[in-house]
């Protein structure tokens, strides 16, 4: 727990003292602000059934997204409904070619899960089937420009060591 962690967590306790309640004032808005007992940690399980080809098509070095064969939207990341129409008929479009970087952003405050990766970039590509892909940016921050072309890569992510998709300059 950082300093100022533990400082907000003392004056928490000092609240709840005198107030009843965890509320203690953010020193740089004056804004009240709950402070929450518990520590959260998640880890959970979803069912991706219905979008497994997307999963697998990673371990193919292959990135999908699905389109509604009844009005054409596109979905990305995948869905197995159309949000537009409500339809199930979903048919799967890999997302290739040459794409071009609309945004980014370099992060250097991280959260606890990735504190261990130095500075990182990620960013928005639209890609020419229609749809913006964040992602990762696989590349020297320093090179990244807005507009630059790009495409979609697959690689292992360590030390997680599973396999996602990045955006990689062209």
């Amino acid at each position: 727990m950082s300093d100022e962690t533990e400082k907000l967590k003392e004056a928490a306790e000092e609240a709840k003292k005198n107030l009843g309640s965890p509320l203690i004032t953010d020193q740089k808005t004056s804004s009240s602000l709950w402070f929450d007992q518990r520590e959260l940690n998640v880890r959970y399980m979803i069912s991706v059934e219905r979008i497994k080809k997307f999963y697998d098509g990673l371990l193919e070095g292959k990135v999908f997204a699905t389109r509604c064969t009844k009005c054409g939207v596109v979905y990305f990341p995948p869905q197995s409904y159309c949000s537009s129409c409500r339809s199930d008929s979903m048919e799967w479009l890999e997302l290739a070619g040459t794409g071009e970087l609309i945004t980014y952003t370099v992060i250097n405050v991280k959260p606890q899960s990735f504190s261990h990766y130095p500075d990182y970039a990620v960013g928005i590509a639209k890609m020419p089937q229609g749809v913006n892909v964040l992602a990762w940016i696989d590349s020297d921050i320093k090179s990244l420009k807005v507009g630059m072309k790009v495409k979609l890569e697959v690689k292992k992510r360590e030390p997680e060591n599973y396999l996602t998709y990045w955006i990689k300059p062209e």
